[in-house]
């Protein structure tokens, strides 16, 4: 990580719904943070990351903070979007499109940031050996004996109980189903969690508020409107494709009806 060598004066907030959005399920700040960038673009990168949510982050009130002109910082900016750590876009916000620039410490390519303008939020953790899941399943055998794992069922059955917390499925609630009302005795401890694991996985969530829109810049050469989730998050010209899109500026209305198309294709490949 790079240290702040910048000034600690307070750094002006955007109008309000405008400015600095931290995108989700950033890992933990360590000390390779921003490592692999330049230093310049690594110093902004920090500085940028240690803002408040809100702050304005625009190139002009940049320069007023930071030793570097508008010219070295839009060129700074740029290269920290390439490699995957912001990406500029619109958001519609009660029915109005919002400018707004989301930042992340944990770089992300090009199809996490195509999912996120759907309102799918990727979830990339790094999985040890010993996950959330695993932890579980091994401490079954600690609340009831009859339900001791060995370290092969455990990893076995792992897949199993991540998908009921990609369910929403929490700790309490998948111990109260393994556990509650077993036989007696309990022949095959494996094979009963296997069972119950599966025969009582619960419904997909249903989501309860709408995906947001939103319109994302191509993280390559920025042009608005194109990071498409079906091709991986960058504009047919960054992908090599031998038909250019044309590079139009829609009106809202139209912006609202393409983006609600796309996610119809979505739902549709979902099913």
């Amino acid at each position: 990580m790079v240290d702040n060598e910048f000034s600690a004066a307070p750094h002006p907030l955007a109008n309000p719904g405008y400015g600095k959005r931290s995108a989700p399920h950033q890992e933990p700040r360590g000390p390779q943070d921003f490592a692999h960038l330049p230093a310049r673009e690594a110093a902004i990168a920090a500085y940028i990351d240690r803002l408040p949510e809100g702050s304005d982050i625009s190139v002009k009130t940049l320069a007023k903070q930071l030793p570097y002109g508008q010219c070295a910082l839009r060129t700074a900016l740029n290269r920290i979007q390439r490699a995957g750590h912001l990406r500029r876009g619109r958001e519609c916000v009660g029915g109005r499109w919002i400018t707004r620039t989301w930042f992340t410490r944990t770089p992300r390519d090009s199809a996490w940031w195509a999912a996120f303008q759907q309102g799918d939020v990727p979830r990339e953790s790094k999985r040890s050996t010993r996950s959330r899941a695993y932890v579980l399943l091994a401490a079954l055998g600690r609340s009831n004996s009859a339900l001791s794992l060995s370290h092969a069922e455990c990893h076995a059955l792992t897949p199993l109980v991540e998908e009921w917390f990609d369910r929403d499925a929490t700790d309490d609630f998948i111990l109260h189903a393994l556990t509650t009302g077993l036989p007696q005795p309990v022949h095959h401890p494996a094979g009963l969690v296997r069972r119950r694991l599966t025969d009582k996985l619960p419904p997909l969530p249903v989501r309860r508020d709408p995906a947001p829109l939103r319109i994302l810049e191509c993280g390559t050469c920025g042009t608005p409107g194109y990071a498409d989730t079906l091709q991986g998050g960058d504009c047919g010209d960054c992908r090599g494709e031998t038909v250019p899109r044309p590079r139009t500026h829609l009106p809202a209305v139209q912006v609202h009806t393409r983006a609600a198309t796309i996610r119809g294709r979505l739902e549709a490949a979902r099913r």
